[in-house]
C-alpha cells in the first residue's frame, strides 16, 4: 500500500482529517462529538496520511505558539501533539510512527524544542518506543484514562 503523509491544506483535506477523527474517536471510542472538535482545530497544523487513491488513513495535529503555551502550562518552546488517529485497517503498518515524526518535524519548523502529548493509557507503550517519557498521574479525558508524556526534539 502506497501511503503519503503531508500537512493538510484546504477544506477537502480538513474534511478527511475530520472523517478519520470521527471514525476513531467518536465511533470507535465513544468520545462525544462536541468534545472531539475544539477551538484549537482552526489554528493547528494538521497532518494527514492518504493512500494512493487519496483516501484518508490517519491524522494528527500540532498546537504551537501561544495556544501551546497556554495548554502546556507556559513551558517555552514546547509544542503539543494531539488527536493522533489511524483507521483500523491501517494500524500495525508503521503509519502511526510516520504521523508522529511528521508532527514532530512540523513542531521543529515552528520553533519547538520539546513535544508534549496526552496519551491514552493503552497507547503508552507506543509513545515510549518513540522516545516519549510519561510524567504525572493518570487522569481522565472524555472518559478515557490518559497520561501526559514529553520528548525533547
Amino acid at each position: 500500500m502506497t501511503v503519503s503523509v503531508r500537512v493538510a491544506e484546504g477544506e477537502a483535506d480538513l474534511e478527511l482529517v475530520r472523517a478519520v477523527r470521527r471514525e476513531v474517536f467518536v465511533v470507535e471510542q465513544n468520545v462525544p462529538e462536541e468534545l472531539e472538535y475544539d477551538e484549537y482545530d482552526a489554528t493547528s497544523v494538521h497532518v494527514l496520511a492518504v493512500d494512493a487513491d487519496g483516501g484518508a488513513l490517519g491524522t494528527g495535529r500540532l498546537i504551537f505558539g501561544d495556544e501551546a503555551l497556554k495548554l502546556t502550562g507556559g513551558v517555552e518552546g514546547r509544542v503539543l501533539l494531539g488527536r493522533l488517529a489511524v483507521l483500523a485497517a491501517a494500524r500495525g503498518t508503521g503509519l502511526g510512527v510516520e504521523l508522529v515524526r511528521a508532527i514532530e518535524a512540523a513542531g521543529r519548523e515552528r520553533g519547538g524544542v520539546e513535544v508534549e502529548l496526552h496519551a491514552q493509557v493503552q497507547a503508552l507503550g507506543f509513545y515510549e518506543r518513540l522516545g516519549y517519557v510519561a510524567e504525572g498521574a493518570v487522569y481522565e479525558d472524555a472518559g478515557i484514562p490518559h497520561r501526559t508524556m514529553t520528548r525533547v526534539l
